[in-house]
C-alpha cells in the first residue's frame, strides 16, 4: 500500500499531466489561428479553409458549406447548458474540498467530521498556507466563471433572437463544447485531481457511516465557506474588478444586439448596432470577452501558464472572427462608420 508521501507524489504527477494536456490543447487550438492570421499570400488557401470552419451566422454564406456539415446557430444554447452544469459541479466540489481540508485560518484536518478522517488520511491534502491559498484562489476563479456562464445561458434563452437561417459549422459546434469543458478545468487544474479523489472518499464515507451519524457529516457552516474568500489578496480582487468591467460591457453589448431583432419579422434582417463600445469597434462583445479573460489572468496571480494560454487563445480566436465580422459590415453597409476598428480600439 502506498504511503502518504508516495501517494502525494502520484497525485502531484497527475496534476502535472493534466496541466500538460490542457496546455497542449490550448496550443494546438491556437497555432492554426495564428498561422492563418499571417498576411502572406501562400497562406491564403489555409486562411480560407479555417474561415470556412469559423464562420457563423451572418458571416457564413449559404453556399459556403453543405447544410449537412452545419447546425443552427441557436445550438449555442448547448454550450452554455453544458458549461453551467460542468462549472457548477466543479465549483461545488472544489469549494467543499477547500472548506474541509484547506482552511486558511486553522488546521487542514479540523473540519473533517464523523468518519471522514478514515478515508481522508489516505489522500494528499494541501498543508502549507500557500497551497491552501491556491485552492481558495481556484474557488474564486470558478465563482467568476460561474457568473459568466450563467449570464451567457440567460442571454441565449432570453436576449438573443437568432436568425432562422443562421448556422455554424459542426466542427465549431463540437470545439465549443470542448472549450467550455476545458476552461473551468484550467481554472482549477492545480487541485482538481485531489478534489475528485476527496469527493470519492466523501461519498464512500457517507455510505459506511451509521445513519445516526450522517446528520453531522452533512452539517455545514455556511459562513465558514465564505470567510476565507475575504482573505484573498489584491490581485484576486483587482482581477475581479477587471472581470466585472468586461462583464458589464458585454451585458450591454449583447442587449444592444438582441434589441435589433425584437420582432420575429426582423430576425433575418441585419442592422448597424450603435451604443456602448459599438461606437468604437465592430465586435465590442468580443472585446469585452477579452477583458473578462484578462480579469481571470489577473485574478490567478498572472503566473499560471495554463490560464495565460486560455487568454491567448481567446484573444487570437476572437480577433480572427472579429476581422471577418468587420469586413462583412463594411461590405454590407455603405454608410458603415469607417473610423470603427474591428475589435481593439485604435489598433485593429
Amino acid at each position: 500500500m502506498l504511503g502518504l508521501t508516495e501517494l502525494s507524489q502520484v497525485l502531484s504527477l497527475r496534476d502535472v499531466r493534466l496541466s500538460w494536456l490542457l496546455q497542449a490543447w490550448w496550443l494546438a487550438f491556437m497555432l492554426p489561428i495564428l498561422v492563418a492570421s499571417i498576411p502572406l499570400s501562400p497562406l491564403a488557401s489555409f486562411r480560407d479553409l479555417l474561415l470556412g470552419f469559423a464562420r457563423r451566422g451572418k458571416t457564413m454564406p449559404p453556399s459556403s458549406s453543405p447544410q449537412k456539415f452545419t447546425v443552427p446557430k441557436k445550438f449555442f444554447l448547448h454550450f452554455y447548458v453544458l458549461s453551467v452544469v460542468w462549472t457548477t459541479a466543479l465549483l461545488v466540489l472544489t469549494w467543499n474540498y477547500a472548506y474541509k481540508v484547506a482552511p486558511l485560518d486553522s488546521d487542514p484536518m479540523s473540519h473533517l467530521t464523523g468518519g471522514a478522517h478514515i478515508f481522508s488520511l489516505h489522500n494528499s491534502h494541501p498543508t502549507s498556507v500557500s497551497q491552501r491559498y491556491l485552492v481558495w484562489r481556484s474557488v474564486f476563479l470558478l465563482l467568476l466563471m460561474e457568473t459568466q456562464v450563467l449570464r451567457r445561458l440567460y442571454e441565449t434563452l432570453y436576449v438573443f433572437k437568432h436568425s432562422h437561417s443562421g448556422r455554424m459549422h459542426i466542427l465549431l459546434y463540437l470545439l465549443g463544447h470542448y472549450f467550455y469543458v476545458a476552461v473551468p478545468l484550467s481554472l482549477c487544474h492545480g487541485c482538481v485531481v485531489e478534489v475528485l479523489n476527496f469527493t470519492a472518499d466523501q461519498v464512500a464515507e457517507f455510505y459506511v457511516t451509521p445513519a445516526q451519524e450522517r446528520i453531522s457529516v452533512m452539517e455545514h457552516d455556511f459562513w465558514g465557506y465564505l470567510k476565507p474568500l475575504r482573505k484573498l489578496g489584491w490581485c484576486e480582487w483587482a482581477g475581479a474588478a477587471v472581470f466585472l468591467w468586461g462583464w458589464i460591457h458585454q451585458l450591454n453589448c449583447h442587449a444592444i444586439l438582441g434589441s435589433l431583432r425584437q420582432r420575429k419579422t426582423d430576425r433575418d434582417k441585419h442592422l448597424t448596432p450603435t451604443g456602448d463600445w459599438f461606437n468604437y469597434v465592430s465586435s465590442p462583445h468580443y472585446l469585452a470577452e477579452m477583458v473578462i479573460y484578462a480579469g481571470l489572468v489577473t485574478a490567478s496571480g498572472g503566473t499560471d501558464l495554463t490560464i495565460w494560454l486560455v487568454f491567448a487563445l481567446t484573444v487570437a480566436n476572437l480577433c480572427f472572427a472579429a476581422g471577418e465580422t468587420h469586413r462583412w459590415y463594411l461590405d454590407k453597409f455603405e454608410d458603415y462608420p469607417r473610423d470603427r476598428k474591428a475589435v481593439i480600439p485604435l489598433v485593429y
